[in-house]
């Protein structure tokens, strides 16, 4: 858990060390929690895909886990974001091969048939990606129209104010992975398994905050944002279509913790054609990535489905 040196007198957010202002209503940080001196952070950035990841010189890491992209040493002056605790590696790299080749051969007719049977793993990584883990307690104001008590016209307005706590809201600090890559591999992670080292050291990947704490709480905003509007528009609006839809939240004792999750990145290699897959390290059944499809399948399909048609409209003419 990140250092609570106080709270703040307006609205009772935690405030940390380095705040210079509330997360939350901006109010002034008191001079104990405000930073005595910068730290200057080194990092290697991907010029590819623009990771940010720790260097390791016993391993002399020049390409990106990620993408395989060139790195190239990049000087931070602001104070950064630091992983404070690291959820463990559950799964093998053993246990990561199998779970793609199952995956492979789960994913349906469309695909080749030889897809499991000729797939060649080029590379696995193990990585640590970055991601924010926030509680707060929250007041929602929404408006909206809809078709409940519209009466003659199609639409009537609505307003309303609703009280959510949100706890254990991941949200993604990674540049390595794309949002749905983290979406897909962060689910069935058990948070409760964090420790301030990780369990997996050699040869591994980790990922680096590479957002100062300004910019990295707004991003927690802004997702906190839209998961007020998903809450309002799911279980608030009246009525079974809505529109104009405006929701404004009041934040409350927002704690965020910062953590470093354990993922797979697989490369594999189909007839000469590279696809890459990442699979969560905790559970096998969480994983999403890119595969071929059979171009004979599919032009076969098609030819059966316009033979169909034309048989259905030969049997219906010889019917009249």
């Amino acid at each position: 858990m990140p250092e609570i040196i106080s709270l703040c007198s307006r609205c009772d957010t935690p405030l940390e060390q380095g705040d210079l202002r509330c997360s939350i209503c901006g109010q002034s940080a008191p001079p104990s929690v405000s930073p005595k001196l910068q730290t200057t952070a080194k990092i290697l950035r991907c010029k590819g895909c623009g990771a940010a990841v720790a260097f390791d010189p016993e391993h002399q890491a020049l390409r990106c886990s990620f993408c395989d992209g060139i790195v190239e040493i990049e000087t931070i002056v602001d104070p950064m974001e630091q992983t404070e605790a690291y959820l463990p590696f559950v799964l093998t790299p053993d246990d990561a091969q199998r779970a793609l080749r199952q995956w492979l051969g789960s994913l349906g007719w469309f695909r080749p048939s030889d897809l499991t049977s000729a797939s060649h793993i080029d590379d696995l990584h193990p990585l640590y990606w970055v991601a924010w883990v926030f509680d707060t307690e929250c007041k929602i104001s929404w408006a909206a129209d809809s078709n409940a008590n519209s009466q003659r016209s199609s639409w009537a307005p609505h307003a309303g104010q609703t009280d959510v706590v949100f706890q254990n809201i991941l949200v993604s600090a990674s540049r390595g992975l794309s949002q749905a890559e983290a979406v897909a591999v962060s689910q069935g992670l058990d948070l409760r398994t964090a420790r301030t080292e990780p369990n997996l050291k050699d040869g591994v990947t980790r990922e680096q905050f590479d957002v100062q704490r300004s910019q990295a709480r707004q991003q927690v905003r802004d997702a906190l944002r839209r998961m007020a509007q998903t809450h309002v528009e799911n279980t608030q609006i009246p009525g079974s279509r809505f529109r104009n839809v405006h929701v404004e939240t009041v934040v409350k004792g927002l704690t965020t913790r910062r953590l470093s999750l354990p993922a797979y990145v697989l490369a594999y290699r189909y007839h000469d054609q590279l696809y890459r897959v990442v699979i969560s390290g905790q559970n096998a059944t969480h994983l999403t990535g890119t595969a071929p499809y059979s171009t004979a399948k599919i032009v076969l399909t098609i030819a059966a489905a316009v033979v169909a048609a034309i048989l259905f409209l030969i049997l219906i003419a010889a019917a009249q």
